[in-house]
């Protein structure tokens, strides 16, 4: 194998450019060893902005994360909040995890906008990225920047960057910031002399506040105040909640919090653990061990930024089962639009929010309590931008997405694990207030709904070759989409590329509202949905598979869900063959 010019020019161009030693010490190594795969998958491409921003394997290369990728992306920022804010003084905010490497990017990053005349209200320590969110519209920031690779292994980091409404950037606003760093074409460009009088450190002042928010949102204290000794075990698996999930726990009521001790102390070698991914049974192997231990009734376990929380409960035989995210917000979406009701505070002028690719039980929820639903393109930053859209006019009660995001009111415009936990406590206590279980309420809300399974299957590809192989895997669905698939006739095809959907039956088609997304959705004649979406920030490939039926004796749950799992291995192998 050799190295394609394009390629061998960049790297030339760190070899010969203002890079410190060691990094073009390291790069040296790679081709002296003839490390022409790694060398390729390190240099054939910039890191782009993406669907989270930037994210990749840490190291030396265009394609990596870096002192120079970072630095880059920051000026690039810069210039295009210098360019949108002319005459203004623009402050920005920053934070990061407890990855390796967070605190020094986040360092540099504040080193970049400073050098540019902005103000930079700077996290002292590591803290979640929902609180990031909330005080860049506290603050009044035009912009702010998490350094975060999120539930990634311990080899990743990225850079997640904000607009001025604590939301992540969304269109045109994205690509120009992108345009805006595709110009620098020289290390020489980015500023990276700290001006120290520009940068201001924050903390627990913005902590106090955004807990007292948080708080104040809470619609049935007198259950937590009836059950403030609800058995509760947290892990944060060695991320930022631990800074304050179980204060916000607390600020509730809840008194009786148990934490994963070995899963405590922020460390991003993550060593406890194969994927820091809450979404993972193995990343919950601890907390539900102290569970068993203690005789607990909720499992609370958030990813390395906390803004992502997967639990797990008893079900009736008192074994701990997980929750998948489509059940933990379908459950959050109930009890809220029951809580609000019971309160009388429903009046029409309450909406909640969804991904395309989340459970249409959510939609079903809604339409019985006659609450407004939306539906937005998957990944959080538009259901952030939709609530600001309307902000003042109508109120956001709750909002998720399948991948354990979830956000309650209107403090953040990001998902949120430290409102999350504490709803899902609040949710709990509720429900055992009234005698019941989570695990109960979960089977009672699909006796009133219908009983909805999903399922997410991923295929990861590697580097270069991979992304070119999950396009052409595109290609062949938009164009060649499946007749049936688990026993039932494709009718619907949504192409959300090209904005278009189409009645598979007639041939006729009609526009999808949405903004242009690579996403394509299959619909069968028995209201099945198999969803595709590629990865914007790695070479993975996203098959959401979603399927239902009545549930109309509560007996026969755990048939009827073994009836679905075994419809949705069909549909998989159906769309594989």
């Amino acid at each position: 194998m050799q190295l394609e010019s394009s390629t061998l020019n960049t790297i030339n161009q760190w070899l010969n450019g203002s890079y410190d030693q060691q990094t073009k010490n390291d790069i040296q190594q790679l081709l002296d060893k003839e490390a022409y795969t790694e060398l390729t998958d390190a240099f054939y491409r910039n890191l782009e902005f993406g669907t989270g921003g930037l994210r990749g394997i840490m190291g030396a290369g265009s394609n990596r994360i870096n002192k120079y990728t970072i630095g880059t992306a920051t000026q690039g920022l810069s210039n295009y909040l210098l360019k949108k804010y002319p005459g203004e003084q623009i402050k920005v905010a920053i934070a990061h995890d407890s990855r390796n490497n967070s605190d020094y990017f986040a360092k540099i990053t504040a080193d970049v906008f400073s050098a540019n005349g902005i103000h930079v209200y700077f996290f002292k320590e590591l803290r979640p990225t929902p609180e990031l969110s909330f005080a860049i519209r506290e603050l009044g920031c035009k912009s702010g920047v998490m350094l975060t690779a999120s539930h990634n292994p311990k080899e990743y980091n990225g850079y997640k960057a904000y607009g001025n409404d604590g939301g992540q950037f969304t269109s045109p606003d994205d690509k120009e910031v992108m345009n805006e760093v595709a110009k620098i074409t020289s290390i020489d460009e980015v500023k990276f002399d700290r001006i120290d009088s520009n940068v201001e450190l924050i903390g627990e002042d913005i902590d106090q506040l955004y807990l007292d928010r948080i708080t104040a949102l809470s619609v049935s204290p007198e259950a937590i105040s009836r059950q403030k000794d609800l058995k509760i075990v947290y892990s944060p698996i060695h991320g930022t909640g631990i800074t304050l999930v179980p204060k916000a726990l607390a600020q509730f009521g809840f008194t009786n919090l148990t934490v994963v001790e070995e899963q405590s102390k922020p460390d991003g070698n993550f060593p406890t653990v194969v994927y820091p991914n809450p979404e993972e049974k193995e990343a919950m192997t601890l907390a539900l061990k102290k569970a068993a231990e203690i005789d607990a009734d909720l499992v609370l376990a958030t990813d390395p930024d906390a803004d992502r929380v997967g639990i797990a409960v008893k079900n009736n035989n008192n074994e701990w089962v997980l929750l998948n995210g489509n059940q933990t917000g379908s459950l959050l979406v109930h009890y809220l639009l029951t809580a609000w009701e019971e309160k009388g505070k429903i009046d029409g002028n309450q909406y909640i929010v969804k991904t395309i690719v989340t459970s249409n039980l959510i939609e079903e929820i809604a339409k019985s309590k006659k609450v407004t639903y939306y539906n937005t393109l998957t990944g959080f930053k538009w259901i952030g931008q939709l609530i600001t859209s309307l902000q003042g006019k109508k109120t956001f009660i709750v909002g998720g997405e399948e991948s354990y995001g979830y956000s309650v009111g209107e403090l953040v415009r990001d998902k949120d694990a430290v409102i999350s936990c504490a709803f899902i406590a609040e949710m709990t206590a509720y429900y055992k207030d009234k005698g019941s279980s989570l695990y109960n309420a979960l089977i009672d809300m699909y006796a009133q709904h219908g009983l909805y399974r999903e399922e997410l299957v991923s295929l990861t590809k590697k580097g270069k070759t991979g992304a070119e192989e999950i396009k052409a895997m595109m290609e062949k669905f938009r164009n060649n989409p499946p007749a049936e698939l688990g026993g039932s006739k494709v009718t619907t095809l949504k192409d959300y590329e090209l904005r278009i959907e189409t009645d598979l039956n007639t041939g006729k088609t009609s526009p999808l509202e949405l903004p242009k997304s690579d996403v394509l959705q299959f619909i069968t004649a028995d209201g099945s949905i198999v969803s595709a979406r590629p990865s914007g920030t790695e070479p993975k490939i996203k098959f959401y598979c979603s399927v239902n039926a009545p549930l109309a004796d509560k007996t026969k749950f755990d048939e009827v869900n073994e009836g679905l799992g075994t419809k949705i291995h069909r549909l998989m192998s159906d769309l594989q063959a």
